[in-house]
């Protein structure tokens, strides 16, 4: 897999023999075969770090019955790549070069199709996974879990489940118990998508122009935004801002 490149496509594996298919594979016998032969499953990974793309291929090509069909590190690209080739699953990072995760779910929905999804991202807060299947996901894996949570995550997304692992869960069916009114853990919780990803990119140290930048939008529209977060984090002004940013994505990291 070359690495540094934007994205790079993989070619759709042919069916190869295998008497012991893993669990959820699929077996099919070829015209005049007298062996079943196993239809690997395809796999789209949208991630924005070559070498997280480059480890998550790695794991999956160690199940026969898995295969990565090809990966990219973005919004566009992603969207492209899921019309053109039908993947069965594809893996999102919330983060990702021209965008953000939640936009390429929701543009998939949108459009109607048909393909499961399965997000994994450093964030470990069950924000983001609540948000991540209100936006249409069907599992939320923290990056920092091990390999075998990966599978585990893959085949239940695979087998038509929802997953999440247990602290997020815990929190996913207390807010369900509560009836959505459960006290917030944070008041990051309040903010909508689009809000808390500002939020999140002033943490580390953007200015307005370079989240322009970074999210493709006008200047004008975020400090828009900002207005909007001092409003409800009640911060005095840009530098109180600021800090709770700084502060907020220092303390996720340690």
């Amino acid at each position: 897999m070359a690495m540094g490149h934007p994205a790079k496509r993989v070619d759709h594996g042919t069916p190869i023999p295998h008497n012991q298919p893993e669990a959820g594979a699929v077996a099919k016998r070829s015209p005049g075969a007298t062996d079943p032969v196993l239809v690997r499953t395809r796999i789209l990974i949208v991630d924005d770090h070559p070498m997280m793309r480059q480890g998550l291929a790695q794991v999956i090509r160690q199940h026969a019955d898995l295969e990565v069909c090809g990966e990219t590190d973005g919004v566009v690209e992603g969207l492209q790549m899921i019309k053109a080739m039908s993947p069965d699953l594809v893996i999102v990072d919330i983060a990702l070069k021209d965008g953000h995760g939640m936009d390429l779910i929701r543009d998939v929905r949108a459009a109607g199709i048909q393909v499961r999804l399965l997000v994994m991202s450093m964030h470990e807060e069950p924000t983001y996974a609540e948000r991540a299947l209100r936006a249409g996901a069907h599992g939320y894996l923290p990056k920092s879990e091990g390999v075998e949570q990966v599978i585990e995550a893959i085949r239940s997304v695979l087998r038509g489940e929802v997953y999440l692992v247990p602290r997020m869960m815990k929190r996913l069916l207390t807010n369900m118990v509560g009836g959505g009114l459960a006290p917030a853990a944070s008041p990051e919780e309040t903010l909508s998508d689009r809000e808390l990803q500002v939020f999140e990119l002033l943490g580390q140290g953007m200015g307005s122009r370079e989240i322009a930048e970074r999210l493709f939008l006008s200047i004008k529209t975020i400090d828009t935004y900002r207005d909007h977060l001092k409003r409800k984090l009640g911060a005095a002004n840009g530098n109180e801002l600021m800090l709770q940013a700084i502060l907020w994505v220092h303390g996720r990291k340690t």
